[in-house]
């Protein structure tokens, strides 16, 4: 019964993954042996030099890249079964709106694709916008908004057909610092209202430390994991706990870990 419950609670498991790029220069490792658990509810950041692989796990759990060896499974299905079976939501690194759709056409587009009717449509993207606080901007389009927002948009639309795994891929490295904190701060918000799973790919130490639960520290390519740090922060978490002495701590512990991964080369 024991295993029953570890197996309900583990969303994202991967077993010895490996993944291998055939290219015209010959084969490149992009993940080698990688072995986690995300549990429902944690917030997990993956973080790593550039060409790590963190993206490439990421979109191997979207089914977007497939493993050449080892298992991946997403609520203990393929991650193909999964994605059939609509299990997560997915944010690019840009917001990859469609100029010519308003805001809320923008949102509401999956909702389209899945033939949900028009009135559970106009519902969903309501509730939506207001979770990531952009009630009133349905009808603009995106050139009328400001990256940070845009970004919010995107966020919605993978939000509106309620999956319960959010898969995010670096989407604030293009804003500025103030944008950024200020759109980490309303993500753990989101977070902590949907109780949602979140796999978020970043490079800044800072983020990485701010927003987990687990934080999974990566290696130059082949990429393998070099650390999975538990955070003992509280879930509430206001912008100056990043001039505490755990999260300072913290941070050490992830560029150690960041060294660690580039001197086994």
């Amino acid at each position: 019964m024991k295993d029953m419950q570890h197996t309900a609670r583990t969303v994202i498991e991967a077993k010895g993954v490996n993944l291998v790029f055939e290219t015209g220069d010959g084969p490149v490792q992009a993940l080698k042996d990688v072995n986690l658990a995300v549990q429902k509810g944690d917030f997990v950041s993956f973080i790593g030099p550039s060409g790590c692989g963190k993206t490439t796990l990421l979109r191997a759990i979207a089914a977007l890249e497939h493993p050449t060896g080892g298992s991946l499974t997403v609520n203990g299905m393929t991650p193909e079964e999964a994605r059939k079976k609509r299990a997560y939501g997915y944010v690019f690194q840009a917001a990859g709106l469609y100029p010519w759709r308003t805001i809320a056409r923008n949102v509401s587009l999956p909702l389209e694709i899945m033939g949900f009717s028009k009135s559970e449509q106009k519902e969903r993207v309501e509730r939506v916008l207001a979770l990531v606080e952009l009630s009133g901007f349905g009808n603009k389009f995106p050139w009328q908004l400001s990256g940070g927002m845009q970004q919010r948009a995107s966020i919605a639309r993978a939000l509106a057909f309620d999956a319960d795994i959010l898969l995010m891929d670096e989407p604030f490295g293009a804003l500025d610092e103030i944008v950024r904190d200020r759109l980490n701060e309303e993500v753990l918000k989101l977070w902590a209202r949907t109780g949602k799973t979140i796999g978020f790919v970043t490079h800044s130490i800072p983020e990485a430390v701010y927003l987990s639960t687990k934080i999974v520290v990566m290696s130059p390519r082949p990429g393998r994991i070099t650390d999975v740090i538990e955070s003992p922060l509280p879930r509430v978490r206001p912008l100056d706990i990043r001039d505490s002495r755990e999260f300072i701590e913290i941070a050490h512990r992830v560029r150690e870990g960041l060294r660690a991964g580039h001197s086994d080369e």
